[in-house]
Order: structure tokens, then sequence, then C-alpha cells
């Protein structure tokens, strides 16, 4: 069984890492808000079957409250990661976004003071190398792309949001609370786009990205990853999850032709090791809580 539920990590963080293809696929068509709205409340609905009608009858008010700031920030990260997306690759959107693991240390012990292992605060530095390396390529230290900012400011937003669902969606029953939260996003990603977008278009590759990013990375990835986490160990998820980033890459180098320089693909190379830094610690004592893996996409 704890084969088959690492084997179903890696599909999660496969089709993770290539939804950022379809995304990228939606942000060269200009679409943000539209898009992210159409793609949550169809997940939502995907997720919603799964819910028994016993579960639905019991959810306490605090969770309306828990899932709404859920929603909220899942919004902004959401938002932020698509709008990046119309001016960065693909691959530099998964790596950015995927310094979330890093942050939350930081994040712990600012506002939790949680003080971090010395193990996240090296992860910390050489995360920071290699987003230099990844978003400038090495020359004069400027962000490269207004893109890659974008992301950064997101994954401040995706750190919070995990930690958010460690701390407190503990509380609550899982599929509810992911309906919810999927539910409070997808409306505002509406109600925003109606003031600040045009209509979206019916555009076949549009609709195709909006499919394929909802019922599989959203709706399919959440309900697999909460079974395969049952059953696999805690440091196993948070390593295999994290490759998530790397099938970015190599989506976009699949599927859009996305290349990159040298010093770029060594910044990749230093913020994967750099997640996977963060999580040695875990990785040695078994201590992870499973929780903080549970993130919005």
């Amino acid at each position: 069984m704890r084969i088959k539920a690492d084997l179903t990590l890696l599909l999660v963080s496969i089709i993770w890492g290539s939804a950022f293809v379809a995304q990228r696929v939606a942000g060269q068509m200009g679409s943000v808000y539209y898009f992210n709205a159409a793609r949550y409340l169809i997940a939502a609905l995907a997720v919603l079957p799964f819910v028994s009608r016993v579960s639905i009858s019991k959810i306490p008010r605090e969770q309306y409250k828990w899932m709404f700031i859920a929603g909220v920030l899942l919004f902004v990260g959401s938002a932020l990661q698509q709008a990046g997306l119309v001016y960065t690759t693909a691959g530099n959107a998964g790596f950015i976004t995927g310094l979330y693991v890093v942050l939350i240390p930081i994040a712990l012990l600012i506002f939790w003071k949680e003080k971090p292992h010395w193990l996240s605060i090296l992860a910390v530095g050489v995360a920071g190398i290699g987003a230099f390396f990844l978003s400038t390529g090495g020359e004069k230290f400027e962000i490269h792309a207004w893109g890659d900012f974008l992301q950064l400011i997101g994954a401040l937003f995706w750190t919070f949001h995990v930690i958010l669902l460690g701390k407190f969606a503990s509380k609550f029953e899982a599929m509810s609370f992911s309906v919810g939260q999927l539910a409070v996003c997808g409306i505002f990603n509406l109600g925003v786009g109606i003031f600040v977008e045009p209509p979206m278009p019916f555009d076949l590759p549009l609709m195709g990205a909006i499919a394929y990013t909802a019922l599989f990375s959203l709706g399919l990835s959440y309900t697999l990853q909460i079974w395969a986490q049952r059953h696999s160990p805690p440091a196993d998820a948070a390593l295999i999850l994290s490759l998530e980033s790397v099938f970015a890459v190599l989506s976009g180098w699949l599927f859009l032709n996305e290349n990159l320089a040298a010093l770029q693909i060594l910044g990749c190379v230093l913020i994967f090791a750099a997640v996977l830094l963060s999580q040695f610690k875990e990785w040695t004592s078994g201590q992870m809580d499973h929780e903080h893996l549970v993130e919005g996409r």
C-alpha cells in the first residue's frame, strides 16, 4: 500500500507540474480572473460528490471562517500566479512557486515564534541564490521578468495558505473544507473578473486548459493526495511532491519549447536542492506534520 501511495503522490506532482503549461497557455491569452474562476468553481463541483451529506450537515461555524480565509489566500495566490504566467515561463513559475516550502520556516519564526532548524536557514540562502540565477540569468541584479516578481509575491500567499491548512484546517473534515475554499476562491475570481477583464473568449485551447486544471490539477489531485497521505510517511510525501517544480520545467520544455540558459538551469538545481534541504530534518526524524503538505493550486 505504501508503494502505491508513493506512486500516487508522484502522479500528483506530475499533474501539478504539467498544469503550469495549461496555465501558461491561458496566460498567453491574457486570461487571469475568469480562467481562475472557471477552474476553481468546476473543481469545487468535481470534489463535492466526495463529501458526505453527514459531513455537510455537521460543519461547525468555525470551519466557515477558516474556509473563507483559506479561500481568500488561495484567491490572491492563484491570481498572482496566473497573472505572472502572462509574462514568465511555466518553468520559472513552477520553481519560484515552490519557494513556499522554504519560506514556511521564516513565517513560522516571525509570526509564531517557532525557531527554524539550521538546515531551513541554509535552504533559504540556497534558494535565494537559485532564484537570482533563474530570474536574471546571472546578469546584474534586477528582476528579469515582471512575471517572476508576481510569482515570488504569490509564493508568500501560498506560504500562509499552507500554514493555515496545517494549523487550523486539520481540525475539520478535509473534503468539505476543500470544497469550501475552492468555492470561495472561484467566487472572488469571478467577482473581480467581471470588473477588470473582458468576457473570456470561447477558445478550444483555453477551454482545454480550464478542463485540465480544474478536473486534474485541482479536483483529482486533491482527492488523490488526501488518500495517498494516509498511507505514505510524511517525509516521503514531502520529497515526492517537491518534484512538482521539476515537472513544471520538463513540461515547459516538452510542450512549449521553453529553453533555459546554463545559469538558469543551475538556478533550478539550487532551488530544488533548497526544497530538499528544507525537508531533510523531517526526513531524518519522521516528525513532519502531514497537514503542511495540503496546498491549493
